[in-house]
């Protein structure tokens, strides 16, 4: 069998983050005695075609290079909303992957096509399916759904893409009811994203006085309810590690220091997952305050290395924490019971080693590259299946 990837994050080196599980479920899915090949977009000092992992790529250019920023920031909705020369390249970006995709359908001849994220790569997946007679399998991660969710103007496309594709997944059960909730369509099959559990392990040199928290830096993580929780911790010895940049770097690292605990926090921007291991296994909890989280697999990478996961109670965070089992989950999204959360997690007597040691095993069940491409194997036959001839 043969699939098509049609996404617009994926690695732009081994070991970049963006996209890194889209790459392990293609890697993974050979085991399943699938070949996958990917479309994605252009990037600053990236070939049109290369192979990682033995996985080709082909990257699309979408316009000027000073005008190439939608694809590997996270912000693309922000930019398309506020700036027309975001518009007239998300124009190019549609145009130019749909020319892509059929070039790479042709040489490549794929039985089915998967893409992830409903917009772009899901619109134009069901130009091309329908084009080339060929089953659209489209993945929705989250942010694709909070953009049909608040851009009233969007739902139309988004019908369309649900309508029009063979089989729809999402990575969290709160994901899927989110989805089935925009608009009248099927619900979508619950299938999460694989982690590298080869690269994420633990070795038991947990620091007693080190936070952390992984993800861009926006509103939607949750950084500020951190910070402020991070302030009512009496134990001034308590510090946060902060890995990854984005739009609010600049006011955080200010609302710190308002705080009076900028000595406190240290920000190392974003890094490799190769570099992310020690922190994850040198952290005495991960803290992930975001909201509305369609998944959060840094969540199940901290897991694989036995620490411990304090969340809020959002979105899809519950797949993963099961509470005051693998993690702990705060039910109220606010600061002060943030803190709370923390400081009973850090009083307990393992300082939370038995939830990382529970957490690991739940993750590995769940998480595993080889049962997540199972999973997707079984849909795409099923998608074939259920696909006029």
């Amino acid at each position: 069998m043969k699939v098509l990837f049609l996404t617009h994050s994926y690695p732009r080196q081994i070991g970049d983050a963006p996209g890194s599980f889209v790459l392990r479920l293609a890697a993974a899915l050979r085991g399943e005695g699938v070949e996958t090949s990917v479309v994605a977009p252009a990037g600053p000092g990236l070939s049109d075609h290369e192979t990682f992992d033995n996985i080709p790529v082909e990257r699309f250019r979408y316009a000027p290079r000073r005008y190439e920023t939608l694809a590997y920031t996270g912000t693309m909705a922000t930019q398309v909303q506020a700036s027309w020369s975001a518009r007239v390249a998300l124009l190019g970006f549609l145009g130019a992957e749909f020319r892509s995709a059929v070039r790479a359908r042709r040489a490549f001849e794929p039985d089915v096509i998967h893409a992830h994220w409903w917009f772009p790569n899901g619109l134009v997946g069901t130009w091309l399916g329908r084009m080339a007679h060929k089953p659209l399998v489209t993945t929705l991660h989250g942010s694709d759904v909070r953009l049909a969710r608040s851009v009233a103007f969007s739902r139309p496309a988004f019908r369309h893409v649900m309508n029009n594709s063979a089989a729809v997944t999402a990575v969290s059960r709160w994901l899927a009811t989110e989805a089935a909730g925009v608009v009248a369509a099927p619900t979508p099959v619950v299938a999460p994203m694989p982690v590298a559990t080869d690269l994420f392990s633990p070795n038991g040199s947990r620091r007693r006085d080190r936070l952390l928290f992984v993800g861009r830096l926006n509103k939607q993580k949750g950084v500020e309810v951190l910070l402020h929780a991070l302030s009512r911790v009496d134990d001034t010895s308590i510090g946060l590690d902060v890995i990854g940049d984005g739009e609010d770097r600049e006011s955080l690292v200010a609302l710190a220091g308002a705080l009076g605990i900028g000595d406190r926090v240290t920000w190392h921007g974003a890094l490799p997952q190769p570099e992310l291991v020690e922190f994850y296994r040198g952290a005495a909890a991960l803290v992930v305050p975001s909201l509305e989280e369609g998944l959060g697999l840094v969540a199940v990478e901290a897991q694989l290395c036995e620490t411990p996961v304090v969340a809020f109670e959002s979105g899809g965070l519950p797949d993963i924490v099961q509470h005051d089992r693998t993690g702990i989950l705060v039910r109220e999204v606010d600061a002060g019971a943030l803190a709370a959360a923390l400081v009973s997690l850090l009083s307990r007597e393992d300082r939370g080693a038995s939830l990382g040691a529970a957490a690991r095993l739940h993750a590995l069940a769940t998480f595993a590259p080889e049962s997540v491409a199972r999973r997707y194997a079984e849909i795409y036959r099923a998608a074939i299946a259920s696909s006029p001839r």
